[in-house]
């Protein structure tokens, strides 16, 4: 009959920084048999390892362990840590220690499990599993549980794609957190505030790694942020999305995802305007012959422009050269204006005022698309070249007379990162009054 057992050992001390506590849990737990896993609170390893420090202010430690702030509500922070952990205040705790001080969490928790399993192994002279486990909140579930912060000799992942269930469907991305799920039942029975910092599951010995293996350790655990679809809290991710909103003039050939794009748009009709009006309308050019014949016919214009203006043919080709960001693009955008539902007022003044007012909600519209692009990992570059000929404009794309084109937007995949953004003190351009 399958099954396993959990239970809590009693008898150990109270931990001191430099404690062995493979020889504390070996005295308290003679029994120990090959295969067993070990649930070892995080808060003794801290103990044992020193990780206790004077902090008057809990947030200063909490913001010396932060690496990332990943969510804010008042107060409570959710935060990457140094050991890479998302969760509630870094890991930094004030129970269970002296007043005055905190706990931090074990510098490298996957060591101190090794190192556990190692003295178990030369005290009892068995081969167990040793997770280190911390309480998580999590995403879309209330309530708090125990997870893995550290392994060592433990399967902690069971990867099962590839295999089929029993009605023989293909399992395509089924991964088991199987260190996850060892920590939560050892928190069943060592409990919160019982006394009892370690668990011994045995039963499972499937779940531990030979005597020479190490495993994986809880590190594998860690979803890499190129995999994290929820990495930032709401207000962070319009802040990350308007950081990454940079002008970007190279592109590689991978196309652009049309869906990626009108999704954009819906952002950018949520914009405010005046009178209830939706002054935006944007159209997309997502083949290339639209593309080649609005260019084309704008280079045109801009040349017999320049030439107008008296420029050298020198002059005038390195000026053409500039408008290659949009040549080069594999997407483009025309955002334009209409005015339907605005005011007249037969007053020369109000009347500029009305249009005023129609261009800044545009421009309010051309920001939301752009840092949705972002959003989408697009690059864009805003540029204003239509605004100097919008009759070729609406002549080649066939636009109604009322429809102002407000630029273009090149869009793309980044052919590189964008140089460091200058710095910018908001101060500089604020005046209280």
């Amino acid at each position: 009959m399958s099954g396993y057992r959990v239970w809590a050992p009693s008898g150990l001390p109270e931990v001191a920084p430099g404690a062995d506590l493979a020889k504390l849990i070996a005295a308290a737990e003679p029994g120990l048999a090959d295969g067993d896993v070990l649930l070892v609170t995080s808060k003794i390893v801290s103990k044992a390892e020193g990780r206790i420090v004077r902090a008057a202010d809990r947030e200063a430690a909490i913001d010396a362990e932060t690496v990332r702030v990943v969510a804010r509500r008042g107060p409570l922070r959710i935060v990457e840590n140094r050991q890479g952990l998302v969760m509630a205040a870094a890991g930094v705790d004030a129970s269970n220690t002296a007043e005055g001080t905190v706990l931090l969490l074990p510098e490298d928790p996957d060591a101190s499990a090794r190192a556990i399993r190692e003295g178990l192994r030369e005290a009892l002279g068995v081969t167990v599993g040793v997770i280190v486990t911390d309480t998580f909140g999590r995403p879309w579930r209330a309530g708090l549980t125990d997870v893995a912060i550290g392994a060592a000799g433990v399967r902690v992942l069971d990867d099962l794609r590839g295999g089929t269930d029993a009605h023989g469907n293909p399992l395509s991305a089924t991964v088991v957190a199987t260190a996850d799920e060892l920590a939560a039942a050892g928190d069943l029975v060592k409990g919160k505030a019982s006394g009892l910092p370690v668990a011994v599951v045995r039963g499972l010995p499937h779940a531990v790694t030979g005597a020479t293996e190490q495993g994986e350790g809880a590190r594998a655990m860690v979803r890499s942020a190129r995999d994290d679809m929820f990495r930032l809290g709401t207000s962070e991710a319009v802040r990350e999305a308007l950081s990454l909103r940079r002008t970007v003039r190279a592109f590689t050939d991978e196309p652009v995802d049309p869906g990626s794009v009108r999704r954009a748009v819906a952002a950018a009709v949520t914009a405010p305007a005046p009178h209830h009006t939706t002054p935006w309308r944007f159209v997309l050019l997502e083949s290339a012959e639209s593309r080649l014949a609005l260019l084309d016919a704008m280079r045109d214009a801009w040349i017999a422009d320049l030439r107008r203006d008296g420029k050298s043919e020198e002059s005038i080709a390195k000026r053409v050269r500039r408008g290659d960001v949009l040549r080069n693009a594999p997407y483009l955008a025309v955002p334009c204006l209409v005015m339907d539902g605005s005011h007249t007022y037969g007053d020369a003044r109000r009347d500029a005022a009305e249009r005023e007012m129609f261009v800044v909600a545009t421009g309010a519209g051309v920001q939301n698309f752009l840092v949705a692009l972002a959003g989408e990992r697009l690059g864009s570059a805003w540029v204003s070249s239509t605004m100097f000929c919008r009759d070729v404009v609406r002549e080649v794309l066939d636009l109604p007379a009322g429809w102002d084109p407000m630029g273009a937007v090149a869009i793309g995949h980044p052919a590189q990162e964008p140089p460091a953004r200058p710095a910018r003190e908001a101060g500089a351009f604020i005046e209280v009054r």
